[in-house]
């Protein structure tokens, strides 16, 4: 299967994940037998406009054929599809960023661009750029979302026009400099306005988000929503009713967590249920995204939502948003009192995230902790400051982690300070979806010999992001550094293989809640850290 960051829903102000990642399930398929099968049945999950399903089965099939272009350029097709609808649901880019006039959304890519050549962790080249921002547009042009929007009543014939010219005359059109690039991409507005009555924003948009498709998976133009939300992220406090969801199309949305102390909660709602109707609007042929709209709204606001229990039954609740906070901590307890082993799961690195631990750790020293399983299991990352900050906990010498990018600037060693570090004996818990600043601290434990990782091999995702304001409230997430373990090593796409390799069960998902129980009965990563902790003392139980 596919190593990728678990890709869920947090309805709360947020629309993604907390760093990224798109929403996708895991396909249980089984694999095609042949490439020309496998490149056969991508086009049609793609013709049925089902993103989500053909970007995980693209992801499944590269795995058995890495170097087939048919399959690579299906992948890249269906993420950039998957991503015009995204933005064409959220409020925010309809309403504040589609309605500017040409000027100012010329000007708008023009301060993208000047970004990404400043900062991005390579050299990009306006040229770059621009082909993919005509490339977006050309895929918008066969989104059913797009033509809903912008292209109705407009004929077939006159769009087909549209994206031949596109192809024929923009596709690696040579760019010479800035004033060349809104020259281009007027030209095309131009265009797009004779054939199709396109409005100019609906175009230059297209060369803005597309912009950042040149560059890596973790960078991305943000819509205002979701540069609102990545700070509401990063602060771990939100306005919703504080669910995790994963949409299935026919079926609803799926409750995959419920966050303590929420309206949710409150409201009696439990993991493994689903939501059927919003405000008695059924949704269970909507998008992910459009249903997480729905939930979202005001503080003080009720939303009615119809739950279907996992025996088939029905209910009606009625949630009040307010504010939420997340902990980063969410389970911090006693794991077995005989040994003294104590237990701490760290969902993401957030603001609060090094409080939160100084507070778990001692309350669980007065409980009798004398050694620590650290879960990080699902865990996609956070802040950088956080991840050292929280590994110098447990470092007392030496370096912790280091960047390095493109300015001088990214360029940073991270080292650890003695006073207060705690030295017990310690497991560290990751899996294929813990990744960035839970794999600076796996790299970190690996290198020091600080303790034992258990697990199965991490998600290798070794670069370093960075946020910039542009105008109209939206933002820009660049990739600007990556970093470097204590040895200097680097496990981009490789990952972090744990010192003991615990297989996941067969059937068993690899989503992880951030209030699953801890059972090392049916756990078999804590079973073998118990095990480990406590030698023949646990196994003779």
């Amino acid at each position: 299967m596919a190593r990728k960051l678990a890709r869920l829903w947090i309805v709360i102000l947020l629309l993604t994940t907390v760093f990224g990642a798109v929403d996708v399930a895991r396909s249980e398929a089984a694999l095609p037998p042949t490439r020309d099968e496998a490149v056969s049945l991508g086009r049609q999950l793609e013709q049925t406009r089902k993103w989500h399903d053909a970007i995980d089965f693209y992801e499944e099939v590269l795995e058995a054929w890495p170097d087939d272009e048919n399959l690579s350029y299906g992948l890249r097709r269906s993420k950039f599809q998957f991503s015009i609808e995204r933005r064409y649901t959220d409020e925010s880019f309809r309403s504040n960023l589609l309605a500017l006039p040409r000027a100012e959304a010329l000007d708008v890519l023009e301060g993208v661009l000047n970004k990404i050549e400043a900062n991005f962790v390579e050299p990009i080249s306006a040229q770059s750029v621009v082909a993919h921002g005509t490339e977006s547009l050309w895929l918008a042009l066969a989104n059913d979302k797009f033509r809903e929007l912008h292209l109705s009543g407009v004929s077939r014939d006159r769009i087909r026009q549209m994206r031949t010219a596109l192809r024929r005359e923009y596709w690696n059109k040579p760019i010479a400099g800035r004033q060349d690039v809104r020259r281009t991409v007027g030209e095309v507005c131009d265009m797009g306005e004779r054939l199709l009555g396109l409005d100019a924003g609906a175009v230059v948009m297209e060369y803005v988000f597309g912009a950042c498709n040149c560059l890596d998976d973790y960078s991305s133009v943000l819509t205002p929503t979701r540069y609102a939300d990545l700070f509401s992220n990063i602060d771990g406090e939100f306005v919703g009713i504080g669910i995790v969801m994963e949409g299935e199309l026919g079926r609803g949305m799926a409750l995959i967590d419920v966050l303590p102390e929420s309206p949710a909660e409150e409201a009696g709602l439990l993991p493994g249920e689903w939501i059927i109707a919003v405000d008695r609007v059924d949704c269970r042929f909507l998008a992910t995204e459009e249903a997480a709209t729905m939930l979202t709204g005001p503080e003080g606001s009720r939303v009615r939502l119809e739950i279907e229990a996992e025996d088939g039954s029905t209910r009606e609740v009625a949630c009040r948003r307010r504010e939420v906070k997340v902990k980063s901590i969410p389970v911090a307890t006693m794991l077995d009192t005989q040994c003294g082993v104590a237990y701490i799961r760290l969902t993401a690195f957030q603001k609060t995230s090094t409080v939160e631990l100084d507070e778990a750790l001692n309350r669980l020293k007065r409980q009798g902790m004398r050694s620590l399983v650290w879960d990080l299991r699902g865990n996609p990352g956070g802040l950088l400051n956080e991840a050292v900050s929280v590994l110098d906990r447990f470092i007392d010498d030496g370096v912790l982690v280091s960047t390095r990018g493109r300015q001088s600037t990214q360029d940073e060693t991270f080292r650890a300070f003695g006073p207060g570090t705690w030295r017990m004996p310690l497991v560290l818990l990751i899996d294929g979806n813990s990744a960035s600043a839970s794999e600076i601290v796996a790299g970190a434990i690996h290198d020091h010999q600080r303790g034992t990782i258990i697990g199965r091999r991490s998600y290798g995702k070794w670069s370093v992001q960075s946020i910039y304001p542009t105008t109209n409230g939206m933002g820009l997430r660049l990739t600007t550094a990556k970093f470097y373990s204590p040895n200097g090593d680097s496990f981009s796409k490789i990952g972090v293989k744990p010192d003991i390799v615990v297989p996941l069960p067969e059937g068993r998902d690899a989503v992880r809640r951030s209030s699953a129980p801890v059972d090392p009965e049916t756990d078999p990563d804590l079973k073998a850290a118990l095990e480990h902790l406590c030698g023949q003392s646990y196994t003779r139980r």
